[in-house]
């Protein structure tokens, strides 16, 4: 059902834990299913010095922020926002159908962290680009 690459990030999570005093907090979750994560981030000259997450919800959820903390770290804030669930799924060599939903969450995540570092500079947030698709985050969770 899983690719080698999110059971690897589901049993050996990169960037789990929680950073003190962020710049930046992104927590969403999925009322269908129970999912809920958490993305912290500190950010130095408009770039990503460190993510760390928490999440309470199933391997692919894991998996998913995971992979999403290793492809923004580094990088500047709009170059995090531009990273889609898509991108997130295919950098885990996939996700069956039913768990999209997880990595779409994991893309949330991220807004809404850049979003709260915004915030907390004064700064106008940002919203999302015309023609961004993504599958919505209510589908139902199964295990």
């Amino acid at each position: 059902m899983y690719s080698e690459k999110v059971m690897e990030h589901f049993m050996n999570p990169r960037n789990q834990g929680e950073i003190e005093n962020p710049d930046g907090v992104g927590e969403v979750g999925n009322p269908k299913c129970g999912d809920i994560m958490k993305i912290f981030l500190k950010v130095k000259d408009d770039r990503i010095e460190d993510v760390q997450f928490q999440t309470f919800g199933c391997g692919a959820a894991v998996a998913s922020s995971s992979m999403a903390t290793e492809l923004i770290k580094g990088k500047t804030l709009e170059e995090a926002w531009d990273l889609s669930n898509k991108a997130v799924a295919e950098a885990l060599g996939g996700l069956p159908p039913v768990k999209m939903h997880c990595s779409v969450l994991a893309e949330e995540g991220i807004h809404k962290a850049i979003n709260d570092y915004r915030v907390k500079q004064g700064l106008e947030l940002w919203k999302e680009k015309p023609g961004a698709s993504h599958a919505h985050a209510d589908d139902a969770c199964e295990i």
